[in-house]
């Protein structure tokens, strides 16, 4: 099973406990495939870098490498904008196209909105787990 998630979730993933920690923790033991694109990658690095200023105590950098060496690599599908209501968040969708990914994760409301979008399923942390992880 291909995912892709959204910077908000690996973001709490990283810093906090909870759906998003157990999600990346499955990742890290094989259960999915994390697909990301160049400039999701990049996105999770700035703000995982500057949110880590404030929790020096929390290697970031330690995660990101791994996604980085680990993550599936894509090519995105060319979206328009109005694909989502929030623009910044079409590129989670492009992401999940160009990978032929099955879920999108996501805390986000508008992009869960989208949900079943060219048949690209996005769902919330809690729902990804309770469906998949347990």
């Amino acid at each position: 099973m291909r995912v892709v998630l959204d910077t908000n979730v690996l973001i709490s993933a990283i810093f906090f406990s909870g759906p998003p920690s157990r999600i990346l923790s499955a990742w890290l033991e094989d259960k999915f495939e994390l697909a990301v694109s160049a400039e999701i990658l990049a996105e999770y690095r700035g703000t995982a870098t500057r949110i880590g200023e404030k929790f020096p105590q929390v290697d970031v950098a330690v995660v990101l490498d791994r996604i980085a060496l680990h993550a599936l690599l894509v090519l995105p599908v060319g979206l328009p904008d109005d694909a989502c209501e929030d623009r910044d968040d079409v590129k989670f969708l492009a992401c999940a196209l160009g990978a032929r990914a099955q879920y999108v994760v996501t805390g986000d409301r508008a992009l869960l909105r989208t949900s079943g979008y060219q048949g690209i399923e996005v769902v919330s942390p809690r729902r990804f787990l309770a469906q998949h992880l347990t």
